[in-house]
């Protein structure tokens, strides 16, 4: 039996150049399955997405999952992408044997966090405050220089990293400061910043918005003093601040010092991400 990939309609595209596809997943003309290709400006051209992978109950542990994720690579080489990722459920586990059997890496987690009634008290002697704008663009040249970082260690030219590091940035924060739903503190000891966080508005949970962390980082030289707990905290504060229930992040695989922090605030993992490179 052939299993293939039929599209249900044409390329979608929005206004941020993104685009995706939806497509059956078929054997021998006969759907019994469906998976979402996309790429996403921010990450690059080069970048695709395998999204929401499914195959109905009745056709599973036939091998159609590892065809239909092998035809989906293919695509995506025919739309010019050179690396492809992907997000299993944490509790995916066949998902999970299928993604590192087919050389998948796993590049980091994506953690959630319900939020108690009451927002956390900052320990000690610390305080947070709002980014003030003089401290805005030495921040973001450092957040784009420390994105980017990512991309390099992974083999993409230092140039092309940096440009694709503005873009998201430029998607993200379009109006700096100022950006609607967009929430940049810092943590000060005394009269000495000592981190900065960064939160924002977006869908955290199908169909639910929450806060998400989008950086997080104790400035070197004052770092080993539990001030990463503190901004963790205060991430939870300027979320309820917001009116939010639940926040979010992403730690990259290997970091364990931050995904034991995490796990001791009570974050738990929703999703693992992945990563190939298609050759």
């Amino acid at each position: 039996m052939t299993t293939t990939l039929r599209p249900t309609g044409p390329i979608q595209r929005d206004g941020s150049g993104a685009a995706s596809r939806a497509y059956d997943v078929c054997v021998n003309g006969r759907p019994v399955g469906s998976v979402l290709l996309a790429t996403d400006p921010g990450a690059g051209p080069s970048v695709g997405y395998v999204r929401s992978l499914t195959i109905d109950e009745a056709d599973r542990r036939r091998g159609r999952g590892t065809v239909a994720a092998l035809a989906a690579e293919e695509v995506l080489r025919g739309w010019g992408c050179t690396e492809v990722r992907t997000s299993v459920p944490a509790d995916a586990t066949a998902a999970l044997r299928l993604a590192t059997a087919l050389g998948y890496t796993e590049r980091g987690r994506t953690m959630l966090k319900e939020l108690p009634d009451s927002p956390p008290a900052l320990p000690g002697p610390v305080e947070g405050r709002p980014m003030r704008e003089a401290e805005f663009d030495a921040w973001l040249s450092g957040a784009i220089a420390h994105f980017a970082e990512d991309w390099i260690s992974r083999g993409v030219p230092r140039d092309e990293a940096l440009t694709r590091s503005r873009t998201l940035h430029r998607i993200l924060l379009p109006e700096g400061l100022a950006t609607p739903g967009a929430a940049l503190w810092c943590l000060v000891a005394g009269d000495t910043t000592v981190g900065h966080v960064w939160v924002a508005q977006r869908e955290v949970r199908p169909g639910e918005q929450g806060a998400y962390v989008f950086d997080v980082e104790v400035a070197e030289g004052h770092r080993g003093r539990g001030y990463g707990r503190a901004l963790m905290l205060l991430a939870e504060r300027i979320a309820h601040a917001a009116g939010d229930t639940l926040i979010g992040l992403h730690v990259f695989a290997g970091n364990t010092t931050a995904l034991s922090l995490y796990t001791s605030l009570g974050y738990r993992t929703t999703h693992h991400t992945f990563v190939k490179q298609l050759l």
